[in-house]
């Protein structure tokens, strides 16, 4: 049974830091290209990173490039997002997300909610 558990949200000043962290068990973690996605009231889901099965390769939306960085330690089960320069656009739920097949994923993808964890606020205000 996949789960994923969430952590590191909370409330930050625009120009701060958080980094999140995903805690992976269920499944074989080092063998999926996992996902970081996000979901506000306004803007709806919005697909925020990804990274393959070795840490090699990264892709983030144009709204964070820059900004944020994934990352993933296999020894540990565990995917982060390194979150800098938070605005406050970027208030929003975050979600982690485990690719459907074992060795695949694509920019842009969004998992099936099958797949995320349950989530971790943040919010960005002053």
């Amino acid at each position: 049974q996949v789960q994923l558990v969430e952590s590191g949200g909370g409330l930050v000043q625009p120009g701060g830091t958080l980094k999140l962290s995903c805690a992976a068990s269920g499944f074989t973690f080092s063998s999926y290209w996992m996902y970081w996605v996000r979901l506000t009231p306004g803007k709806g889901l919005e697909w925020v990173s990804v990274i393959n099965t070795g840490g090699t390769t990264t892709y983030y939306a144009d709204s964070v490039k820059g900004r944020f960085t994934i990352s993933r330690d296999n020894a540990k089960n565990t995917l982060y997002l390194q979150m800098n320069s938070l605005k406050p656009e970027d208030t929003a739920v975050y979600y982690c997300a485990r690719d459907t097949h074992p060795n695949s994923g694509t920019y842009n993808y969004v998992p099936p909610k099958d797949y995320w964890g349950q989530g971790t606020q943040v919010t960005v205000s002053s």
